[in-house]
């Protein structure tokens, strides 16, 4: 099992990288694919503790490690196993980082596809470039309505978007998850606390997603998570967890 020097030296490797967002969670995947099962949830559970006690190299890169069990699963050997034995290890909030249930709230995909064709008659090709390159903002707030992934990807490139409109993107309600999944996807936004706390709150949110950004809120937000009955149980109990942890 890595002990908590281990974890400070892995932690501290992470934090001296430099390069983009993407280069440290994989790296992050790396130091995961590396251990056991076992020994990747005591990592972790490491990692939280540290973050949450409030060491900065740990805050950095705690959001790495979530974001790489996410988005980097494949390179992660026994990943979907990992759950099963952080509950084994009595591991809860390493546990928590493994929910998967549907979302509190559902949009319907046919009704969502019926909006966006109402709201604009172009081709889903023409949509998607326009999304990216306009330098229209009112064109941009209006593709930023669009349920469909791809467009909400390429809105998220448009060097003008702004935070604003990104909050207004993770917070909007009724929302299918795949949009919402791309912010969070967006290391670029998702690093952002506003946007981070605009997603979380979103009843439309997988739960699966939720729980990798609740450990990368402050006391306050986790607080207000956990009384927030709109929200889904698991973020609630998890909020709860971290706080009494």
């Amino acid at each position: 099992m890595p002990s908590r020097e281990e974890a400070k030296t892995v932690i501290r490797r992470l934090h001296a990288l430099s390069g983009s967002t993407e280069i440290v969670r994989k790296a992050a995947a790396r130091e995961l694919a590396r251990w056991d099962p076992l020994d990747s949830n005591e990592l972790l559970h490491h990692i939280l503790q540290l973050a949450r006690g409030g060491w900065e190299p740990a805050t950095c890169v705690l959001s790495a490690f979530v974001a790489a069990l996410g988005q980097e699963a494949a390179s992660i050997p026994y990943a979907d196993s990992m759950r099963r034995m952080a509950e084994v290890q009595s591991l809860e909030s390493v546990a928590d980082l493994f929910e998967t249930a549907p979302a509190r709230k559902e949009f319907d995909e046919g009704a969502a596809a019926r909006a966006d064709a109402k709201a604009f008659t172009q081709s889903l090709g023409h949509i998607k470039q326009q999304a990216r390159l306009t330098r229209d903002p009112d064109v941009l707030t209006r593709l930023a309505t669009v349920s469909d992934p791809s467009v909400v990807r390429n809105a998220l490139l448009n060097p003008r978007l702004t935070e604003a409109l990104v909050v207004r993107m993770a917070a909007r309600r009724p929302a299918r998850p795949e949009p919402l999944v791309e912010i969070w996807k967006a290391t670029r936004w998702s690093s952002r606390h506003a946007v981070r706390r605009a997603l979380v709150f979103n009843p439309y949110l997988p739960p699966e997603v939720g729980v990798k950004i609740v450990p990368l809120l402050n006391a306050n937000d986790l607080a207000e998570l956990a009384a927030d009955s709109s929200v889904h149980p698991s973020l609630r109990e998890q909020a709860s967890r971290l706080l009494a942890g």
